[in-house]
């Protein structure tokens, strides 16, 4: 997989963990649920699982405004850390 370097440290973007997740599990599934949504603060679920069992689980939490992204992208920002956290559970 294709990592980059953030302040010194080898990080796999989630886009490369869902295709080698894809590539190794054709027939898993991500699943994403929105827990809560309220004033502007999104919390996110995402469930991994291979062979219709649950082998991962993530979550994520973003506030509207809170950083340059959130400012327009909240909702999918949270979505796409807690498919990131899911998948890097599951290795």
């Amino acid at each position: 997989m294709k990592s980059i370097d953030i302040k010194g440290t080898d990080y796999i973007p989630v886009n490369e963990r869902i295709k080698e997740f894809r590539r190794l599990h054709p027939t898993g599934q991500i699943l994403t649920q929105i827990m809560a949504n309220a004033d502007g603060q999104i919390l996110f679920q995402a469930k991994i699982l291979v062979e219709d069992r649950i082998v991962a689980t993530g979550h994520a939490y973003e506030k509207e405004g809170s950083s340059f992204i959130n400012k327009t992208s909240h909702i999918e920002n949270a979505e796409t850390s807690a498919i990131g956290r899911a998948l890097g559970i599951f290795g």
